[in-house]
């Protein structure tokens, strides 16, 4: 039997986005450091961030507001 179809999480907050976004990446965790800057982490994380902010806008769970301002 097939589980109920349940709305996606709105995000609410830039934390949130990254996060989520650590979580279900976690071939990127060795990489991860809370003082880096966007430009500082390598270009296949920063290129996998915004597609996955890009889905997310899409997808409304995260505002457009919200993903113009989104950087990790």
């Amino acid at each position: 039997m097939s589980e109920p179809y349940t709305e996606p999480k709105t995000m609410k907050t830039l934390t949130e986005i990254r996060e989520s976004f650590w979580t279900l990446n976690p071939q990127f965790a060795a990489s991860r450091r809370s003082r880096k800057r966007q430009n500082q982490c390598n270009c296949t994380i920063r290129s996998a961030f915004c597609e996955y902010v890009e889905y997310l806008s899409r997808s409304r769970q995260i505002s457009e507001k919200l993903a113009d301002r989104a950087t990790l």
